[in-house]
């Protein structure tokens, strides 16, 4: 069961176990705190423990996909404070264990080094609570803070390594689903260049012949009387006929010729279990420049890749069509857009791909993500 569990899911459902572990001792043995607890006291940290549970509950709902940042620092805000308050209302320690919970999701939501740091400082937060109780002194409570920092930092370790762990899956997928669309392209180019090649060889080698044939076919029914003449022009007929059937055959070769993108661009897709690819392209879309076809995927891998990593998107559009003139690629996501568009090397690499064969890329940025227009003329169009 536990396998079929992403690393994200571990995390959170791990995490809730241990908040439902601290709300024993906290909802059921109120014996177990110092007298002296008052009726507001009590109500306090059962709200703010109640709280805790269904900030952390959305919080890590989305945890390792598309985060709304704003959104994910306010929720973290809100239960760190929790977990501080539920020490300082019990007059326990027990907020530190869900300090301990929030150090594990802390490198998905801030990364490492912010992560790092709001792991010291929520435990820095605690020190006044301890310094309060009259048992502690200031170092006593330095040295409390410094102990729960211990069990947070090995948590925090743990998320890191899922979340590393995570990412390198990630590229792995990413990595396998362009090599199997390569592969496809591969397969697509070797049948098409097979095709060309025998296409050649039956034009050049059976067509020269059987020309030659039936010249001296022709010769013969000027030379021959009789039945044999009879003979020498039905042979030549026959020579006529298989010269025709021959040339037919050549044409069907070259006009079969064309890659169905297709099967590349469906591998593309299915690799990438982060993002939902709607495909919207014909079932037989050929095309019968195999370089062609390589920048199309080329620009398709990237605008996949730059749903993923830049704008952090759940779903991506994907819409090819063949016009009179050239192939036409729109492509829209609904991830973080922005005002304007920085582009980076992969944007620039695909205007260079399209620039060499008279193509152009537009790319667009708004609040509900990024666009990107491609045009890629055909062989041949102006």
């Amino acid at each position: 069961m536990l396998s079929r569990l992403s690393h994200t899911q571990l995390l959170r459902y791990a995490g809730l176990f241990t908040w439902a572990c601290v709300g024993i001792p906290l909802v059921l043995n109120t014996w177990y705190f110092h007298e002296g607890l008052s009726r507001a006291d009590l109500i306090a940290w059962r709200v703010v423990y109640i709280a805790f549970g269904i900030g952390y509950w959305v919080l890590t709902r989305r945890l390792g996909r598309s985060p709304n940042q704003s959104l994910d620092i306010a929720l973290l805000a809100l239960i760190t404070f929790c977990a501080i308050a539920v020490s300082h209302f019990s007059n326990s320690g027990l907020g530190g264990g869900l300090l301990l919970v929030i150090a594990g999701i802390l490198p998905w939501v801030l990364g490492p080094r912010i992560g790092l740091a709001w792991l010291v400082l929520q435990h820095v937060a605690l020190v006044p609570v301890f310094a309060g109780r009259p048992e502690f002194s200031v170092i006593e409570a330095l040295l409390q803070a410094l102990f729960y920092i211990g069990y947070s930092t090995v948590a925090f370790v743990t998320g890191l390594v899922a979340r590393q762990q995570a990412q390198a899956r990630e590229e792995q997928r990413r990595l396998i689903s362009e090599l199997r669309a390569t592969r496809a392209l591969l397969a697509e180019s070797s049948r098409l260049n097979e095709r060309t090649r025998i296409s050649r060889e039956l034009h050049d080698l059976l067509g020269h012949h059987l020309t030659a044939l039936s010249l001296n076919l022709e010769v013969a029914t000027h030379l021959s009387e009789g039945r044999a003449r009879e003979h020498v022009q039905q042979a030549q007929f026959l020579a006529k006929l298989l010269l025709t059937d021959v040339r037919e055959a050549v044409s069907q070769l070259r006009e079969g010729g064309a890659i169905n993108l297709r099967e590349a661009l469906e591998a593309l897709a299915d690799g990438v279990p982060s993002l939902r690819i709607h495909l919207d392209m014909p079932e037989q879309f050929a095309l019968g420049d195999p370089l062609r076809a390589h920048v199309i995927l080329r620009c398709v891998q990237e605008i996949i890749t730059n749903a993923v990593r830049h704008a952090e998107a759940d779903n991506l559009w994907i819409t090819l069509s063949k016009q009179d003139t050239g192939i036409a690629l729109r492509a829209r996501d609904d991830g973080r857009g922005g005002e304007q568009v920085t582009l980076g090397n992969g944007l620039r690499g695909m205007r260079e791909r399209l620039a060499e064969y008279g193509g152009h890329l537009t790319v667009a940025a708004n609040a509900r993500g990024f666009a990107h227009d491609v045009f890629l003329p055909l062989e041949g169009s102006s």
